[in-house]
């Protein structure tokens, strides 16, 4: 087989070990391969860098596990060429499950080309992305904090969420300190309520009518001062990501004139993807990192599920939300899109196909540099005009008309 690397290393990361093994020309021609372990502390890794250094490598290639390979790959990306590989793709081969195999299998098939590197972003977007990640987990604690204020509330006999459309606007909070201070008078608890809520007083009274004990006041004092927090956490990284989001300013502008697309969504997709797309051959190498395109599995001719894969979970959700606002948008191809796939696939795949098409038209635009342009709800009319001429004919035939089309003049 065709040597493609001279001088490259293998690298099995653990939590507390990597094993590594560098296969450098040997005498007469032949390899020569040495295997030695190192620690993951700081002083470590770059005992390990040196270690590479002074063996002459130029390539080093180790597998996605988990978090631990991040401060091994952050090390070395400086001096090498990595290669960040999926488990999955190498791990296949029977009796190489050692420390020392998997690391001499890495090490081999990196030598003959045979490793395709993971898209590991630079700095500043993994940066942005660890900002952006760690937002959208605190908004889903924000919402099961809440859900959990609501059971305490119903709990309590107080139904105020059937009144109130939002129990932690203004008049919600106000009505929910006073339960926590002692108050439980419905009377006053609704006259507490602002702006339009002061229309439904009788309503609230019968709602703020309830059984709340001191047990029901500590939980939800506990829930409200979370929530507090958890408010003032999420405005600290909007401003982070704003700050960072800075010198990508152009690129966000330009996603968010995109339907479905604002500028929560614009800061996701920029973390994700970055802004150079030459990470990705092509809008379909894009797609199929994301998870948005179909799955293959064929065999004796015989096509079997076509169902997507995981890809990468954070983009593949963000396009998907943006996908089911740009299906509610008016006069837009991607609703166009939507109703179009709907009415044949449902509505679960309908949703897929609009944010690959979404996905597409981002790739497009980064790589190009250049805006959005809509081509407007009736694209597909204009695109097939003759079929939607027979598919209009065939609907008025169906209901008992004869139909005749002429030319205006």
């Amino acid at each position: 087989m065709e040597r493609v690397i001279e001088r490259g290393a293998g690298l099995d990361v653990h939590k507390k070990s990597v094993t590594a093994c560098v296969r450098v020309p040997g005498s007469a021609g032949s390899r020569r391969q040495e295997v030695q372990t190192f620690g993951t502390t700081a002083a470590a890794l770059l005992t390990l860098r040196d270690w590479l250094q002074a063996h002459g490598v130029t390539h080093v290639a180790m597998e996605s596990t988990g978090v631990y390979w991040k401060p091994v790959y952050y090390v070395l990306e400086e001096l090498f060429t990595c290669l960040l590989v999926n488990a999955a793709h190498v791990s296949k081969v029977p009796g190489r499950k050692t420390d020392v195999r998997d690391c001499e299998w890495l090490a081999q098939l990196l030598e003959h080309g045979l490793l395709r590197g993971s898209f590991v972003p630079p700095v500043a977007i993994r940066e942005l992305r660890d900002l952006t990640r760690y937002r959208a987990v605190l908004v889903q604690d924000r919402t099961r904090e809440a859900n959990r204020l609501h059971k305490v509330l119903t709990d309590a006999g107080i139904q105020l969420a059937s009144v109130a459309s939002n129990v932690l606007g203004k008049s919600g909070r106000a009505m929910l300190t006073a339960l926590v201070e002692g108050t439980t008078d419905p009377g006053v608890l609704a006259d507490l309520a602002q702006g339009k809520l002061r229309s439904k007083l009788p309503a609230l009274r019968e709602a703020l009518t309830g059984h709340f004990r001191p047990h029901h006041a500590l939980l939800v004092s506990q829930l409200l001062a979370h929530l507090d927090y958890l408010d003032e956490a999420l405005a600290v990284l909007t401003a982070d990501i704003e700050t960072a989001l800075a010198p990508f300013a152009g690129e966000a502008a330009r996603l968010d004139a995109i339907p479905g697309i604002g500028p929560r969504t614009a800061e996701i997709l920029i973390a994700e993807l970055g802004v150079d797309m030459r990470q990705f051959p092509t809008a379909r190498h894009v797609a199929s990192w994301a998870g948005l395109c179909p799955g293959n599995h064929e065999s004796a001719g015989k096509h079997y599920s076509g169902k997507t894969r995981s890809g990468n979970i954070w983009l593949k959700r963000a396009l998907c939300q943006a996908a089911w606002a740009a299906s509610h948008t008016r006069h837009t191809y991607f609703a166009a899109q939507f109703r179009r796939l709907a009415a044949k696939r449902g509505k679960k795949r309908a949703i897929i196909a609009v944010a690959h098409s979404l996905l597409v038209v981002i790739y497009t635009m980064l790589k190009q540099g250049k805006g959005y342009l809509e081509l407007g709800a009736d694209y597909f009319e204009k695109l097939h005009a003759d079929d939607f001429k027979r598919y209009l004919v065939r609907k008025l035939e169906a209901q008992g008309y004869k139909v005749t089309l002429e030319t205006a003049a």
